[in-house]
């Protein structure tokens, strides 16, 4: 399964070239993320309130074609890998039906206190909702 989040690109997400700049793929891979949370009924700041805290432990962005000012793009995301310690997040940046760019986010599972957190062990609910939409 996955969440489709619609993106059209802003003056000031372009550089002097009138291109998306690459450090703007990693905003739009959160908005998407954020998305994809909510197919499970759950939402970042719920998840903050429960002590879960996902931090960014590697992130890939590949660019395969420009993006330019105003151009209408959705972002595509999926779970690509689960375990009770991480999650990993695939994107791929779509316009008009062709991928412009491809990622992926590492994230780990930790609390509040910083500390990792075995997801599947302490909030067996959450990843089991998460396991039965991948």
């Amino acid at each position: 399964m996955y969440s489709e989040s619609k993106v059209i690109v802003r003056y000031a997400e372009t550089d002097k070239m009138g291109i998306v700049h690459h450090s703007v793929y990693p905003i739009w891979y959160e908005l998407a993320r954020t998305d994809f949370i909510k197919l499970i009924d759950l939402t970042y700041s719920k998840m903050e309130e429960m002590g879960i805290m996902l931090p960014l432990v590697s992130l890939t962005s590949n660019y395969k074609r420009p993006a330019d000012y105003e151009d209408e793009l959705i972002v595509r995301t999926s779970v690509s890998k689960l375990t009770p310690a991480r999650i990993e997040f695939y994107y791929e940046v779509y316009r008009n039906n062709e991928i412009i760019n491809t990622g992926t986010t590492v994230h780990a599972w930790v609390g509040k206190n910083l500390k990792p957190l075995n997801l599947k062990k302490n909030y067996s609910e959450i990843y089991s909702k998460i396991e039965s939409i991948m």
